[in-house]
């Protein structure tokens, strides 16, 4: 089994590995790296065993994976994801809990392989791609590209991080008011745990106090950089870590609440675009995109009485 994709103007200058799961979006990562390491990928029947090489367009790309387009049956399959809105060149959606941004086994549920079914490839070279990422169990404002150029304007805007992005979490024990918690952070890529180490990556995230009481605060974070888990660990690192969290959190208060919080309950509430957008991007230009709170995190504040500003 083997295909031939010329690629488009759309992957020009992307990363190898990056095309590859572009255009098959419901290939595990794994799969990918493993056609690699063993020279069964080829651009213009040359052997690249390294992920990071950049394409061109017309290239020709050989590999060893069915032609997408034999996937799609499967993928419709799956079930939808709620859009908050659809541009020419991205879509924001409201990422529901227990799925994944992208898939970790051949043809699995995604994201990305459910917005691929609901809005298909854009042509044979390019499928929808997510510019970030939320754990599996967060919730929330996600958005993905539906071009190459959207994306790689996406990307830079990411990279520059000039989209402000900001979270709702139910967090243990009464927070401070405010405050900004700067603890560099360092991924164990072998347990998937993140810590604050000294000579991790510099991270920053700023939290405020929304409503507080029985044992329970409700917190509006903002990240001011965008570490794997970083939400999670640097609220567990000041004491509050985020209810439901079984990797970082609070046993005691896990299991005291633990009908209502069967996840880590924390929200990509807003995303925020800035004004000075042009070209591609420019349909972004100024616009902030709010997902509504999920059943759990609405039932946990109504039991608590807080007010609804405290949203």
């Amino acid at each position: 089994m083997s295909c031939k994709v010329t690629i488009t103007r759309d992957h020009e200058g992307r990363r190898l590995d990056r095309t590859i799961r572009s255009i098959w979006p419901a290939l595990p990562l794994s799969a990918i790296m493993r056609g690699l390491r063993r020279g069964d990928v080829r651009l213009d029947a040359v052997r690249v065993r390294d992920g990071g090489t950049r394409v061109s367009a017309g290239q020709e790309l050989f590999v060893p994976w069915e032609d997408p387009a034999e996937e799609t049956h499967r993928v419709r399959a799956r079930g939808t994801v709620p859009v908050i809105w659809r541009g020419e060149n991205a879509l924001v959606i409201d990422k529901p809990a227990n799925l994944l941004v992208q898939p970790d086994v051949k043809d699995g549920d995604s994201v990305v392989s459910r917005v691929w079914a609901m809005f298909g490839a854009g042509g044979l070279g390019f499928s929808p791609a997510a510019v970030h990422r939320l754990d599996r169990n967060t919730t929330g404002v996600l958005i993905v590209a539906l071009s190459g150029e959207g994306l790689r304007g996406l990307e830079l805007l990411f990279k520059e991080r000039r989209v402000d992005k900001r979270y709702l979490a139910v967090v243990a024990g009464e927070t401070p008011p405010e405050g900004i918690v700067d603890a560099p952070l360092a991924k164990d890529e072998t347990g998937n745990i993140v810590r604050v180490e000294g000579d991790g990556k510099t991270a920053r995230t700023r939290y405020r106090r929304l409503a507080a009481g029985e044992g329970l605060s409700l917190v509006s974070i903002e990240l001011l950089t965008g570490r794997t888990h970083q939400a999670r660990v640097h609220m567990a690192h000041i004491g509050h870590p985020i209810l439901g969290d079984r990797k970082y959190g609070d046993i005691g208060a896990n299991r005291l609440w633990r009908a209502e919080a069967r996840r880590p309950l924390l929200h990509a509430r807003e995303l925020i675009f800035p004004k000075d957008l042009s070209g591609p991007l420019s349909e972004l230009a100024g616009k902030t995109f709010r997902a509504d709170l999920p059943a759990d995190m609405r039932a946990i504040i109504a039991k608590q009485g807080w007010p609804e500003n405290a949203r």
